[in-house]
């Protein structure tokens, strides 16, 4: 996580979705944008008033190197439910310094390894608002962290709204890192 706000210059174009609306921009190349999170691999940034994210994969746009957690490859060809977990902690709502799993996002997470589809992981998970315009996003991101877990073969990801989250759902240390407890 960066410690603290830090001012980059753009090296290049590069895609980013305003957040909370999921909106697509291109923020061009030699502008500055101030990175406010860098946590699970993606950038929060600060641009012309709006905040923005951006993806791992365009890291080298600020100057960043992203690097993805290495899992041991289990010999038996089965998946490692430690870490799809592990995965999911990974991710992070661009707005709360909080991974979704912390935050109480992950309702459901199975694993059925041998399938006719092969090793498939089945996750439900919400989000903190229903018309959260970010929610594809941190879906997608999910299912992106998931799928590099060794042996998964399909990841399978759905928002559910049923029940609905509410911050009582957050872990104990979500609540002390958003000054909760």
């Amino acid at each position: 996580m960066s410690a603290e706000r830090e001012v980059v210059l753009t090296k290049r174009d590069v895609e980013a979705k305003i957040v909370p609306a999921g909106t697509e921009i291109t923020i061009p190349k030699d502008n500055f944008v101030t990175i406010t999170q860098s946590l699970g691999g993606s950038f929060t940034v600060a641009i012309n008033g709006n905040l923005a994210r951006i993806e791992a994969k365009d890291a080298d746009a600020l100057g960043k190197e992203v690097k993805f957690v290495d899992f041991e490859t289990p010999a038996d060809g089965s998946v490692n439910e430690n870490q799809i977990w592990e995965a999911l902690r990974s991710v992070y709502d661009p707005e709360i310094p909080v991974n979704v799993v912390d935050l109480g996002l992950i309702y459901e997470c199975q694993v059925e390894n041998g399938s006719e589809n092969g090793n498939v992981v089945y996750i439900k998970m919400t989000l903190t608002a229903p018309g959260c315009g970010m929610g594809q996003v941190i879906a997608d991101d999910v299912k992106l962290k998931v799928e590099h877990v060794p042996n998964v073969d399909k990841v399978q990801v759905d928002l559910v709204f049923d029940p609905p989250w509410s911050n009582d759902m957050l872990t104990d240390e979500a609540k002390l890192e958003l000054g909760m407890l």
